[in-house]
């Protein structure tokens, strides 16, 4: 009987006849992910980043590095995976619990670059990668994200090495011995939120998954039962309450059509997004003004409210995580921007003053093992007595509330802002027919 690693292993390698609504999802992600990197190449985290390898940076490295220079590709695919989630406005997706785009990306461009990799093999490689991720993520989560572990660095390294195994052309065998060395190389914890570390993790995973399939390529290889086996991934990382993989099915439908991923509305961690678009909606649809906000209840997943430990920010990471600091932007503005995680922006007196009208509470822990999932829910209390309520169960950009193409393109004009308004049209309608590209090299402009 095959092992679970097997199994995806062996679809990873034969896997073709991708559905065009499947491309075309993958390429508004892949584009999404791009202009994500754009935007985060000037945050401390990847800067810091750039300092720590400098010196494997130069002008004739494998692989392009965002802000310039090339690297080995391992090294690339750290700093630009970091870049890619350093403002936390990259894609999540449910299955893993992670953002998966912002770790299968970077990994996979990186190791194209020294390649001549076309365009469709690009987004082939990318629905492997994320379908590899989802199979991993669905074994383990919701524990293995609820006590704490983040998804993004551990699922997503495991399921990009199969990604990149794929674009790299290797057999089943091959792509097999590179997640279980990926299994090893899995971490990342969410005590972390907040800091400079976590989009460090994202640029971690990445490079790890380059290295895992390097050393899979070479013969170096363990346990292929090691999701499962006794001491394996399920075990530590998943406990009691994960399921596993013996009813694991793979692309019946490709996840990016059940689940798709969801680009961000709002540049900061997907936890506050529920509870910023009811405030939004209630807003557009009352008009109301925070002056006339007494108090607002927010109930959300118990994850989710972990995740959100900075009532009182201090710094544009902390803010990113802040559901108080998220709400009073949505209360005073009619979108969330890059410009507002700044520390001139957080200082705001207007802003500090809206923060403590925020109370966020999460479901309780019998609610979660009922087995369905639970929509997040709003009430503001304003000073004219009037109650107002709302819930919802899926983000701005998920399938059932969906991103349309002007969102899209307005998104990734914002992220692009540095690349001018000639080089990021060029670019953006370069990705939109990336599976008519025969290479990648007009991917050139974003990373100087």
């Amino acid at each position: 009987m095959s092992s679970a690693i097997e199994t995806i292993a062996g679809w990873s390698h034969g896997a073709n006849d991708f559905p065009p609504r499947a491309r075309r999802r993958a390429i508004d992600a892949i584009a999404d992910t791009i202009g994500c990197m754009v935007a985060g190449v000037d945050d401390f985290s990847t800067r810091a980043l750039r300092r720590a390898v400098g010196a494997q940076i130069s002008a004739a490295g494998d692989s392009p590095v965002i802000g310039g220079g090339r690297a080995p590709a391992a090294i690339a695919a750290l700093v630009n995976g970091t870049a890619a989630h350093a403002l936390d406005y990259d894609d999540n997706f449910q299955p893993a619990y992670s953002h998966a785009s912002a770790v299968l990306v970077p990994a996979l461009l990186a190791a194209a670059a020294p390649l001549a990799v076309s365009g469709r093999a690009l987004v082939d490689a990318y629905l492997v990668g994320l379908e590899a991720q989802a199979a991993i993520g669905l074994g383990v989560n919701p524990a293995h994200y609820t006590v704490g572990w983040h998804s993004t660095s551990t699922c997503g390294a495991i399921g990009t090495a199969a990604g990149v195994s794929r674009l790299l052309g290797f057999d089943a065998a091959a792509t097999a011995r590179a997640m279980s060395m990926a299994v090893s190389s899995a971490a990342g914890i969410k005590g972390q939120f907040g800091t400079p570390a976590k989009p460090f993790h994202a640029g971690m995973a990445a490079r790890n998954a380059v290295e895992a399939a390097a050393l899979g390529s070479a013969g170096l290889t363990g346990r292929l039962d090691i999701l499962e086996a006794p001491q394996g991934f399920r075990d530590l990382f998943g406990g009691p309450d994960a399921k596993g993989w013996d009813d694991m099915t793979l692309a019946r439908p490709l996840t990016i059509e059940g689940h798709g991923v969801i680009p961000k509305r709002h540049p900061c961690c997907g936890s506050t997004h529920y509870v910023v678009d009811m405030v939004l909606d209630l807003r557009a649809r009352h008009g109301f003004s925070a002056g006339d906000v007494v108090s607002i209840e927010c109930v959300v997943g118990i994850a989710n409210a972990r995740n959100l430990c900075y009532p009182d920010p201090q710094d544009e990471m902390q803010a990113r995580f802040s559901m108080q600091y998220c709400v009073a932007l949505a209360l005073q503005q009619e979108r969330l921007s890059l410009a507002d995680f700044t520390l001139a922006q957080i200082a705001r007196p207007e802003i500090r003053a809206l923060l403590t009208l925020t109370n966020m509470t999460a479901h309780s822990r019998e609610q979660e093992r009922a087995g369905r999932r639970l929509p997040h829910q709003v009430v503001i209390w304003l000073r004219d007595g009037t109650v107002l309520q709302a819930e919802r169960l899926h983000a701005k950009g998920s399938i059932a509330d969906p991103f349309d193409d002007r969102d899209r393109a307005a998104k990734f004009a914002d992220c692009c802002e540095r690349l001018g308004g000639d080089t990021t049209y060029v670019l953006y309608d370069n990705l939109m027919w990336l599976d008519a590209q025969p290479d990648l090299n007009f991917l050139a402009p974003m990373f100087g």
